[in-house]
């Protein structure tokens, strides 16, 4: 589950910071008719930040110059955000487009600011008042040292093409991801076992077959659930060569431009160079971690692998000898097994969580624990099915922030889950956050594990809206890489709670309740498939960082040699780095942090072991943690709250159950 971490945040509509922070109207979000308006309002943000550039670099280097530097700042991302953000949401294409180019041009801006001399000088000259500050500008000149403004001329104009080519095979990447328009056709014979509310709806082609999609909502149920393997083959192969050799030619381009880029300051490889500045530090350390989470895991692919095969021969009715398991029989028999060992099906708890309702939830959840009140407001968004909320503090009544949600797939629609933190923060400014949750999930209702993904991509957007940094650079999301997915993963767990699920009937009260045996039974299925389950997310890490390792190999021979030695093996043909999106964006030599933020997540975890909804430990967890953003390094934080050194005790006992 993806966060998209953008330079921060919103838009130059949403009038001034001050008015927000006092009025809090309803959202408003830039309205575009076409792809010019897109380009004269991306022409007028460029020129008026350039201005206010100019005008900071003209400044005296005085007490006062960080909150100018942060004021500059937050007008930036209100400039920039906004416009950025539609690329991956917008309806229609001509737009998308017209922000993507956008977007290309305030990468150019971005990448000659972090070699604006003038501005590095003034950083390393800039008196900080406390902690805060000087913290602020410890990360500042790290960003503006990494992105080469102390290089040598030649080498800095050659970071500065570097890092404006990846920026737009990121962009390219995804494109080719979320436009590929991938459909497959399907016979009612073949869609046997596949809820009818997937496909029954669904257009026909003129042989009047269902055509479906590769978005989620479409995909994970055929996988789950067809008891064709042929239609289970079918779907898996669409969905893993989505984005083509086009997109493999673009990962081995940008690993390329990667190294290339850590031998300008020196380094032998981008891992090294990319980790420095994080809880890892290095790339030993990372490895050193995932070695000793695979030692833990691999017996247990092993074992799962057995569970699989055994459950594939008696379905079939074929010698267990000769029985292999597929790549595309591994969630389908996964979920056998669950409801035969558990009882637990996945499609069982869509009628108990409806969307909209369940997104209530969700909120009603944060509202619990965390001393706030979520409250719809009628906006004009991107799309008439987007929602928009103000939230306020409980206690003083307070607005102190706003969030999106696009709830629906569509096409060309960004296909996974994610959250952009579209403004930062400042309460020296009087500056509120927003932040907007994109998911795709069934109309019909949510499974389980779509619930605890809402809560995930619901904790990013409640770590940009509940912070409270003095300046806007330091908001929410800011904090180390490998710490970012650390307040999503933690309430992951909040949905196996019983306690926590009857608040739903909060919300709605015509909602039935889930069945506490169904609960039950789906935390005894949390362990189930666990070494497989983990062992992918080794593997996505693994691979990330040997790609990123001394020398660049090429993306599709890496990860079918990878994939290879893992017990279900690697399939000749698949093109799963074509879709890695995540390694062309922020977490490129940096997917490692989802395993290690983990860790500190299942930390986080053990101050609420005995009340996830204690009212007093959320608003402990929200004032020295959410509310910081990165006023201070990411350790201190967790070990502030914690009130002792962070470990992975936790983390490793929970590995190790079965």
């Amino acid at each position: 589950m993806k966060t998209k971490t953008l330079l921060s945040a919103a838009c130059l509509a949403v009038l001034a910071a001050g008015a927000i922070a006092q009025t809090m109207p309803a959202p408003a979000f830039p309205k575009f008719k076409s792809a010019d308006e897109i380009k004269a309002r991306c022409d007028e943000g460029l020129a008026a930040t350039s201005k206010q550039l100019a005008a900071l670099e003209g400044r005296a280097v005085d007490a006062g110059w960080i909150a100018a530097y942060d004021a500059f700042y937050a007008a930036a991302e209100d400039a920039q955000n906004s416009i950025d953000f539609l690329q991956y949401v917008h309806p229609d294409k001509a737009l998308r487009d017209a922000a993507q180019a956008c977007s290309l041009r305030w990468a150019d801006f971005n990448s000659s600011l972090k070699q604006n001399e003038k501005l590095y000088q003034a950083m390393k000259a800039a008196p900080a008042a406390d902690a805060i500050e000087r913290e602020l500008l410890r990360v500042a000149i790290g960003d503006f040292e990494d992105g080469g403004v102390a290089l040598p001329a030649a080498k800095r104009e050659r970071a500065k093409k570097i890092l404006d080519r990846i920026t737009e095979i990121d962009q390219q990447f995804n494109k080719n991801i979320r436009e590929a328009g991938v459909k497959v056709a399907f016979s009612e014979a073949e869609l046997k076992g596949v809820p009818e509310n997937v496909w029954k709806n669904a257009k026909r082609d003129e042989q009047g077959r269902y055509v479906l999609g590769v978005d989620y909502p479409s995909y994970v149920p055929v996988l789950q659930s067809a008891e064709l393997g042929s239609t289970r083959e079918k779907m898996w192969w669409a969905k893993v060569n989505e984005g083509g050799d086009a997109n493999l030619k673009l990962l081995h381009e940008i690993a390329s431009l990667r190294h290339e880029y850590a031998a300008l300051f020196g380094f032998a490889n981008y891992v090294d160079f990319n980790l420095r500045r994080k809880m890892a530090k290095d790339g030993s350390t990372a490895w050193k971690f995932l070695d000793e989470v695979k030692s833990t895991v691999i017996e247990g692919e092993r074992a799962d692998l057995v569970e699989l095969r055994a459950a594939k021969a008696k379905h079939l009715g074929t010698p267990l000898a000769s029985t292999e398991i597929k790549r595309w029989d591994a969630s389908y028999y996964s979920e056998r097994l669950r409801r035969e060992r558990y009882s637990v099906d996945q499609e069982a708890f869509r009628p108990y969580f409806p969307p909209e309702q369940t997104l209530a939830f969700a909120m009603r959840v944060i509202e619990k624990l965390m001393g706030v009140r979520y409250t719809k407001v009628a906006a004009e968004l991107w799309h008439p099915e987007t929602q928009a909320y103000v939230v306020s503090d409980a206690a003083s009544g307070k607005p102190i922030a706003q969030m999106y949600v696009d709830l629906y797939p569509r096409e060309g629609k960004y296909n996974h889950a994610a959250v952009w933190s579209l403004r930062g923060s400042s309460s020296k400014l009087g500056r509120t956050p927003v932040a907007a949750l994109v998911v795709n999930f069934d109309r019909k209702g949510l499974t389980i594990d779509e619930v605890e993904t809402l809560l995930h991509e619901l904790g990013h957007a409640v770590h940009n809206n509940l912070s409270n940094t003095r300046y806007a650079a330091q908001a929410g999301t800011s904090v180390m890489q490998d710490f970012v997915e650390a307040p999503s993963q933690m309430l992951e767990d909040w949905v196996f709670d019983k306690k926590v699920l009857k608040l739903m009937s909060e919300v709605c009260a015509s909602c039935k309740p889930v069945p506490d045996a169904m609960v039950d039974q789906a935390v005894k299925a949390k362990n189930f498939a666990k070494g497989t389950r983990y062992g992918r997310q080794h593997l996505y890490a693994s691979y990330d960082l040997a790609l990123h390792g001394p020398v660049v190999p090429d993306p599709l021979a890496l990860w079918a040699k990878m994939e290879g030695e893992t017990p279900l093996g690697h399939e000749k043909g698949s093109k799963f780095p074509a879709g890695f999106a995540h390694l062309t964006a922020q977490y490129g030599a940096g997917y490692y942090g989802y395993l290690w933020s983990l860790v500190l997540a299942m930390d986080l975890r053990t101050a609420f072991k005995d009340d996830k909804l204690s009212p007093g430990i959320g608003l402990d967890y929200r004032n020295k943690v959410l509310g910081q953003g990165s006023q201070r390094p990411a350790p201190e934080l967790v070990t502030d709250f914690l009130g002792r050194d962070w470990n992975s005790k936790a983390f490793f006992e929970d590995l190790r159950k079965q």
